[in-house]
């Protein structure tokens, strides 16, 4: 699987903006999809999962919700991410991954996770 991250920019606090994570090869059918983000000189954390093994639960991490929405498509090809109230903490490099049997425990923990994308560029100005 190969997962292409986009739609990252710079924007003003209080804008928002739409991620989209696109897998190539296969669909993200029946698995869990994760958005994770990474500021400099700090580990990667979790921001958001959609986990289509259990009909599409979704979770957040607690600084995100509220905020922040994660979807997909029909075809379960493509996750979005969109971003509302964007705060410079926001600001980050954002990450889109996936994996197989991703049990509802692991899926805020980046080692879960299999395939990663290449990573878009979110800047946050106040």
């Amino acid at each position: 699987v190969q997962l292409q991250a986009s739609g990252g920019g710079l924007v003003q606090a209080g804008d928002s903006l739409r991620l989209s994570c696109a897998a190539s090869g296969r669909t993200f059918n029946r698995q869990t999809v994760g958005w994770f983000r990474q500021a400099p000189g700090k580990e990667r954390e979790f921001v958001a999962a959609v986990r289509w093994s259990s009909g599409g639960n979704t979770y957040y991490s607690d600084s995100v919700k509220g905020r922040f929405t994660i979807s997909g498509n029909n075809a379960k090809n493509t996750v979005y991410l969109v971003m509302n109230s964007l705060r410079p903490e926001d600001t980050a490099v954002y990450y889109c991954a996936t994996g197989p049997s991703i049990i509802l425990s692991s899926v805020r923990m980046p080692r879960a996770y299999e395939y990663w994308g290449q990573g878009t560029q979110v800047t946050v100005s106040s």
